[in-house]
């Protein structure tokens, strides 16, 4: 199967809430976008038309077709499809990128896999995907069209993906996120406290020793998976969180600001104009009148 198969399927389905295969999502994008502030999670994302641009901190990566996209712990990035219309919309598969699934296949691979104690990679890195990966993607697309073959096929096929994804220039990263003591594994402790407590003080000390590391080695290890610090992180959380909340509260800034947890009503508008080119008051403003144009 070919990628233009892929494509016939993505378009014939995209529509679909429930597309019968759990951890896979489809898209078809028809218009481009504005940069939108979201967090992504761990996934294997493939381009097959059209193109997109991710930004995490000072990092850009623009992924076009015949690329996917790993991202390998929870990340705030900045993203937008810059190529995408009626006439040629943009395309997208991804595949949720579940631990348990991953260190079921380190466990069968052994030592077959080499790399594994390297130190911990980029959260997000773009590879070209093999023609065997996009044989294996359109198979498992196809079951869409085949539900009775799909409880059966469909694990077996997000298997044989995993395994490309491990074999190859990606693998490193994946990989790490199938062991309990890879580096990766410990950093995404820490990004998981920073999400369930973005809101409250942080102490780096703590996050260290969450991580069982000294603070040194920590924040280099951090940055290294998230181009920020650990603060950078925590207020990029914060601001995107207000800015949601701003969407549905446009005239309350400093209730905002105090939820997201800032003390500083002037600091907040500070740190919001900086992230996001203009006040939150001006953004909250824009926000809902697009919301109401589009309504």
């Amino acid at each position: 199967m070919s990628i233009e198969e892929i494509r016939r399927l993505i378009t014939a389905h995209a529509h679909k809430e429930n597309l019968g295969l759990p951890g896979v999502r489809i898209n078809r994008i028809t218009d481009p976008t504005k940069p939108t502030p979201s967090i992504a999670e761990p996934i294997l994302a493939f381009s097959m038309q059209g193109a997109k641009r991710i930004a995490l901190a000072d990092r850009v990566y623009d992924q076009v077709p015949g690329t996917f996209m790993t991202v390998a712990v929870d990340l705030p990035i900045t993203g937008d499809y810059v190529r995408a219309s009626r006439a040629e919309p943009y395309l997208g598969f991804a595949l949720e990128l579940r631990s348990s699934s991953i260190a079921e296949l380190l466990v069968e691979a052994a030592s077959g896999l080499p790399g594994i104690l390297k130190p911990p990679p980029p959260g997000i890195s773009i590879n070209p995907a093999t023609s065997e990966m996009l044989d294996a993607v359109a198979r498992l697309l196809a079951l869409i069209e085949r539900p009775v073959d799909a409880p059966v096929l469909a694990p077996l096929l997000e298997r044989e993906i995993l395994w490309r994804v491990l074999s190859g220039p990606a693998g490193p990263t994946v990989r790490q996120i199938g062991l309990r003591d890879s580096s990766l594994t410990y950093i995404g402790r820490a990004i998981r406290h920073l999400r369930s407590n973005a809101f409250e003080p942080i102490q780096v000390e703590e996050l260290a020793q969450l991580s069982g590391m000294g603070i040194s080695s920590f924040h280099k290890q951090f940055r290294a998976v998230t181009a920020m610090s650990p603060i950078q992180y925590q207020k990029r959380i914060r601001l995107q969180e207000a800015r949601l909340q701003l969407f549905k509260r446009p005239h309350d800034i400093a209730a905002v600001a105090h939820s997201v947890g800032y003390s500083s009503a002037s600091q907040f508008s500070r740190e919001y104009r900086r992230e996001f080119g203009v006040a939150p008051s001006v953004d909250a403003l824009r926000m809902r009148q697009e919301g109401e144009a589009t309504a």
